[in-house]
């Protein structure tokens, strides 16, 4: 687990600076403190390197990158972890080929010179960012895993293209401009990007399960993406008619592909503990990682102040059931703005519910433990459908044949349920989208929330970027990036899914929630449920294997029953969430500090994203005494995503970033 970094030029004759090149890896020393390293060929014009975490072969110069093959024919920077790699390695060394570390990451130049780009990344099985220069065909790759676990960005910029694991190492390159996009500013503030964006003009995203390929001709750069893998749920009308007959076979394959991811995510050189919340999946990988291992498990678990969100007790309850060694650390909702800026300089995007500081937090505590390794529940609610918004559109859309009294027991179980998230994780109000509804067949319950929230960003923007985006519909932005043939003929259980795997699950979840705060600590988070084996098992599962009458995540919970404590197994699903500002005087008032700060009027004329008076108006309405609870939960994202994009900008648009990079490299005693 490490960070990336490189440069490659359209003329093979012009000169990669190393400095640049090592300012890239010391601007994300975060991700990798133990080394770094670079490699350049300067007859080629292209150039890597590498921040390491050292988790798997331990010793500093042998696992050393960028790896190249000995004749310099492929060169190699490798972000993550491949999984198997053991295997792997056994079968190329009975076929001849040399290692010289014992590093999963040296695997891919040797499994790419054997078998070539399309038949080496089936092999690739885990969490990665990989760039590749195939110095024979003059070409680069990058490639990123199935469901964007790694993060993984690029850009040109004066005939180079650049790329790195994070978008301030883009911006360490001296010639890469640093300015939001109108567009880029819009998603910001209404909290869902489009998939493959950022908020940054000219800087995109490896789209999860894509790889980019560059080429040169004629002085110029050709830059194709390229889709490797997706989420392929079968067309509706290919199931079988009785394919939920058969319980069992469904419940033995989830268990048996469960624990199988579990147990690869156990293999390091260094200990590995595990994240535990009060839910069934961080519960459901604890307890499998502590039935893999005769010692006891290390599990980590953040509580709050607040009673209506803190989950320490059922936590607690499931780690003396496995004999887990837990460290409880509890969160004050007022301290959690204090952390929000350094927040983030690391996510790079706004984030809408402190959640991301809460995971920060928690990932210097494992750090400072000791820890560079966790086992996380991330990815569960995506293959088994557990968040409210799929029980939504469940029914609204997939139960056209229920009888009465069945459906009015759905009514009451989606009135009740989940209230706690009405404004956030559920719309307050039924909204329609013409653009999406065209594509799936209807506005997916997961938007809806940040579509209604879209309403106020028009309001909220500087008049130059108003008037720019006149007309603009976030919507159809969205339904464009999406992949029509993956959404047509599909159950509208596995439509709910996709959309969500490609907008929330990427966008915010494996980002603010996940890589950017755990790495942020120098500490690596790996999701056994986002095992691509284990998805495609869980695609082909009747959707009344994931929703079984009132019950959501049903085959996980009958195939891991004998795991968990009883009040595990029968507990509703609830989302793992920090209290939003309004709910406590002493939260609020810390938001407001802030708010002062970096929503001034001065603050904002200087920065030219916001309007002031737009800005303002929006705290009136917050304020009102009429202003329903629901909508003071969405105008609480509204708020912090206005001061997330004030700080970003801050951070990546006013400050030097080539002049920080350089100092840090300098601070840090790393060298050319």
């Amino acid at each position: 687990m490490c960070g990336i970094a490189g440069i490659f030029h359209a003329d093979p004759e012009r000169r990669v600076d190393p400095e640049t090149l090592v300012a890239m890896a010391a601007i994300q020393y975060h991700r990798g403190p133990d080394g770094f390293g670079y490699r350049v060929q300067q007859d080629r014009g292209v150039g890597f390197s590498h921040a390491r975490l050292s988790i798997i072969d331990l010793d500093e110069n042998r696992g050393r990158q960028p790896f190249v093959m000995p004749d310099n024919s492929i060169m190699t920077a490798v972000n993550g972890e491949l999984y198997d790699y053991k295997r792997i390695r056994a079968d190329l060394t009975l076929r001849g080929v040399q290692f010289r570390t014992k590093s999963d990451s040296e695997m891919v130049m040797h499994l790419y010179r054997r078998v070539g780009l399309e038949d080496a990344i089936p092999h690739f099985r885990g969490e990665f960012a990989i760039s590749l220069y195939d110095r024979e065909h003059d070409r680069l790759v990058l490639i990123r895993d199935r469901f964007g676990v790694k993060p993984l960005y690029f850009t040109e910029a004066n005939g180079a293209f650049v790329f790195g694991s994070e978008l301030k190492v883009l911006f360490a390159h001296p010639d890469v401009p640093r300015r939001f996009s109108d567009t880029g500013l819009f998603h910001q503030l209404m909290q869902t990007i489009v998939p493959g964006t950022t908020a940054f003009e000219g800087v995109h995203q490896v789209k999860p399960g894509h790889m980019v390929i560059v080429e040169r001709a004629h002085g110029k750069l050709k830059v194709r993406q390229e889709k490797y893998w997706d989420m392929d749920f079968p067309l509706a009308a290919e199931r079988p008619e009785h394919d939920d007959t058969d319980e069992e076979y469904w419940i033995e394959g989830v268990r048996e592909h469960l624990m199988e991811a579990v147990q690869l995510r156990l293999e390091a050189d260094v200990p590995v503990a595990c994240y535990l919340s009060g839910g069934i999946d961080s519960c459901i990988t604890l307890g499998l990682a502590a039935a893999s291992q005769q010692s006891p498990v290390k599990a980590f678990t953040i509580g709050f102040d607040d009673v209506a969100y803190d989950e320490t007790a059922i936590a607690r309850e499931m780690a003396e059931s496995v004999g887990a060694d837990q460290d409880i650390m509890t969160l004050q909702a007022d301290h959690l703005y204090d952390n929000l800026v350094e927040t983030l300089w690391h996510t790079e995007r706004s984030i809408y519910n402190t959640l991301g500081v809460a995971k920060l937090l928690m990932s210097r505590h494992v750090n400072e433990a000791g820890y560079k390794v966790v086992v996380t529940g991330e990815g569960s609610d995506e293959l088994f459908a557990g968040y409210p918004a799929f029980r939504r559109d469940m029914f609204l859309h997939g139960l056209d044949t229920l009888p009465p009294a069945e459906r009015a027991s759905w009514e009451q179980l989606l009135a009740e349920s989940n209230k706690l998230f009405s404004g956030a994780m559920l719309a307050e109000n039924e909204l329609d989208d013409p653009a999406l509804t065209r594509l799936v067949g209807f506005t997916p319950s997961c938007l809806q929330p940040w579509l209604a929230a879209a309403d106020h960003v028009p309001g909220l923007l500087a008049p130059g970027r108003r008037a720019a985006l006149a007309g603009y519909a976030p919507g159809a932005a969205i339904a464009g990036a999406l992949d029509a043939e993956m959404l047509e003929g599909r159950h509208p259980l596995d439509k709910a899914q996709y959309v969500w795997i490609k907008t929330m699950l990427e966008g915010q979840i494996l980002t603010w929630g996940g890589d950017r705060v755990d790495m942020a600590n120098s500490m690596e988070a790996r999701p056994p449920f986002l095992d691509h084996h284990l998805a495609e098992f869980a695609a082909q599962l009747p959707p009344s294997m994931r929703i079984k009458g009132r019950t959501e995540k049903y085959v996980l919970r009958e195939a891991m029953k004998g795991l968990l404590p009883r009040v595990l197994y029968e507990r509703e699903k609830f989302a793992f969430m920090a209290p939003p500002a309004h709910t406590d005087p002493k939260k609020w008032a810390a938001m407001k500090a802030l708010a002062d700060q970096y929503l001034s009027t001065e603050a904002i004329e200087a920065a030219g994203l916001l309007d002031p008076e737009g800005v303002a108006r929006l705290f009136e309405l917050h304020e009102a005494e009429d202003t329903p609870v629901a909508t003071q939960v969405q105008l609480d994202a509204v708020i912090n995503h206005m001061i997330s994009v004030q700080v970003l900008h801050e951070h990546f648009v006013a400050a030097d970033i080539p002049r920080m990079a350089r100092r840090k490299a300098e601070a840090l005693g790393w060298r050319p």
